[in-house]
């Protein structure tokens, strides 16, 4: 009976050294791994983090609208591309007509500028659907701060900016639309899938140039009026 007591002790001891050694090797492990980074392992220890951001999910009311919201994300990662793009070629366009002291000759480069792009892209703009496209309107003007219809009128005169609306109409859709998250369901619904998209580098961060899309979003339950 004491032999076996002291087998089992001896056993207890050197099962004991093993955790311990094997604890030394996976810390000299850890400490190789993490070598070029911070571990912390002092409570009392600062040190300094890049920020981190806490995203609130969203809330549904019903089945529904979770579906409508998951299908809205893919219409706003299809139109968010082309709303950049309309950024950097208005963006581009500003900074070149700057330099062109003569009204004539600058009405001329806009006209050449805007037939180019209008060749390259207008078809794919084409095959954007309806929603897509009133989604597009609304980020342009978060992006820039003005309406598609402001931009119209400023580049090509307000007779141009008329025959784009009406023939948008059609479309049912208005180029005089902004962007207000703070206050429009949709717009909501905009902005916090772009900053999940953003935060998971799902698309390329483009702030808002309008200062209701800055503000921290708030946790909204998200209900969808059903089209009857």
């Amino acid at each position: 009976m004491k032999l076996k007591l002291q087998i089992s002790v001896s056993l207890v001891f050197m099962l004991i050294s093993l955790v311990v050694l094997a604890q030394k090797k996976e810390g000299s492990d850890l400490k190789e791994q993490y070598k070029d980074v911070y571990v912390i392992t002092d409570p009392d220890e600062e040190i300094q983090l890049d920020t981190v951001v806490l995203f609130p999910k969203p809330k549904f009311t019903n089945h529904y609208d979770m579906r409508y919201y998951a299908w809205f994300r893919k219409k706003t990662y299809k139109a968010y591309p082309y709303a950049v793009l309309a950024k950097q070629k208005l963006d581009s366009l500003n900074a070149s007509i700057k330099n062109i002291d003569s009204s004539r000759k600058r009405k001329r480069y806009i006209k050449e500028k805007q037939e180019i792009f209008e060749e390259q892209f207008s078809d794919d703009v084409k095959k954007l659907t309806r929603t897509e496209g009133r989604i597009l309107i609304k980020l342009i003007h978060r992006l820039t701060g003005e309406t598609v219809n402001e931009h119209i009128k400023d580049k090509r005169g307000k007779f141009r900016a008329f025959w784009y609306r009406f023939s948008a109409s059609f479309f049912k859709i208005d180029l005089d639309l902004e962007y207000h998250p703070e206050n429009v369901m949709e717009d909501y619904m905009i902005e916090h899938i772009l900053q999940q998209a953003f935060l998971y580098g799902q698309l390329e961060r483009y702030p808002s140039v309008l200062p209701s899309a800055k503000m921290p979003l708030p946790v909204r339950e998200i209900h969808i009026e059903k089209k009857k």
